[in-house]
Formats: structure tokens, C-alpha cells, sequence
């Protein structure tokens, strides 16, 4: 299991367990100060014994590179941005299947639609459900009687006849 702490954090950890280990303190007590297991402070001692400090050094991420670079996420987002109408789509609303249709017919990668979620994600895209709204709804007659009708019916504060509302 990968530890916590971001790349460069790990590598700060790992020089800091050398620097322990030069000044002659044991593997366990220094497993037991850096927060390490004994059988990887052994294994970053014999890394910086054989190749020196770039022996510690952070190593990249490691996994499957993203299917779709910066370039192409910055594109998604400008096409996302059109709406799916512009797409051929009957409502304004994106779903991740609708989405992961568009990255399959603009770049070529095939995604899942759960996966989907995670790419946008990880451009700062939330999900958000569409206000629903009547057809039919008259904005005026709701504003008018928001303005004449509730002031007149609704109770005002304090104004009681003795009786209980509950």
C-alpha cells in the first residue's frame, strides 16, 4: 500500500531516514521515527549505497497514462461548453453517456460512462441537475401574486388571537 504524502513529501522522508542511518542509528529505530516499515528503510539504504542521492529521488506516478493529454481535456471542455444541442442531442442536458459518445467521436477513446465522471471530474466540472419548471409556469402571475396575494394572506409576526397554529 502507498503511503500518504504527496511524491516530493515521500522523498524528503526517505533522505531523512539516510541522513538517521549516517549518523548511526539503527533500521528499526529509524522505521519507528519516519513512520516506515524496518524492511523499507533497508531497501532506501541500499538504493542510495548503489546510486547515491538520485537513489531517493521521487519516482514518477505510477499506472496507465491518461488516454486523453491536457490539449484534448482543454478541447473537451471547449466542446462541452456548446451545449449537446450543437451535437444533435433533443435536450440541453450532458449525460456521461452523451459525453463519453462525443470523446469517442472527437478523439477516438472509448471510455466508460462511470469513467467519464472522473474526467470531468478532474477538470473542475461538477454535476448539476437542471432546475424542472412547468411549461406552462407564467412567470407574471407568479410574481404578481408574490407581491399583492402572499403579503396579504401571510400572518404577520407577533399578530396571534390566542390561538395555536399546531
Amino acid at each position: 500500500m502507498r503511503p500518504k504524502g504527496s511524491a516530493a513529501e515521500l522523498e524528503v522522508r526517505r533522505r531523512r531516514a539516510v541522513a538517521l542511518l549516517q549518523k548511526g542509528l539503527g533500521n528499526r529505530e529509524v522505521a519507528r521515527m519516519t513512520g516506515a516499515a524496518s524492511g523499507s528503510v533497508t531497501r532506501w539504504q541500499e538504493m542510495y549505497r548503489i546510486r547515491g542521492p538520485d537513489g531517493l529521488k521521487a519516482s514518477p506516478h505510477p499506472g496507465p497514462k491518461p488516454r486523453l493529454h491536457a490539449g484534448q481535456k482543454k478541447q473537451l471542455a471547449s466542446l462541452l461548453l456548446k451545449g449537446p444541442t450543437a451535437y444533435g442531442h433533443p435536450t440541453a442536458l450532458w449525460t456521461l453517456e452523451r459525453v463519453a459518445q462525443l470523446i469517442r467521436r472527437r478523439f477516438g477513446v472509448k471510455y466508460h460512462p462511470d469513467h467519464v465522471w472522473r474526467i470531468l471530474d478532474g477538470m473542475g466540472w461538477s454535476c448539476q441537475k437542471p432546475e424542472r419548471r412547468a411549461r406552462e409556469r407564467d412567470e407574471t402571475a407568479i410574481q404578481r401574486w408574490r407581491q399583492h396575494d402572499w403579503p396579504r394572506i401571510k400572518k404577520t409576526h407577533g399578530a396571534t388571537d390566542g390561538q395555536s397554529s399546531c
